[in-house]
């Protein structure tokens, strides 16, 4: 039964370790997204496109 209580000791210590890299990494800018703002100006068009499809159905339904 003293197992469990050392397993588990064992365990809160580790989970805190990982947390606390974790929150380390995070601060220090580790999953910072440095590349989809360069590539984002390479798709606008399309995204623009895709939003002016509608509009350009919704007026061509009204002519009719």
């Amino acid at each position: 039964m003293s197992v469990i209580y050392i397993l588990i000791c064992i365990s809160i210590f580790v989970a805190a370790v990982f947390l606390y890299l974790f929150i380390k990494s995070v601060r220090s800018g580790q999953f910072d997204d440095d590349y989809t703002p360069s590539v984002r100006m390479l798709f606008d068009d399309e995204l623009k496109s895709k939003k002016e499809e509608p509009s350009l159905k919704k007026n061509n339904e009204n002519q009719i």
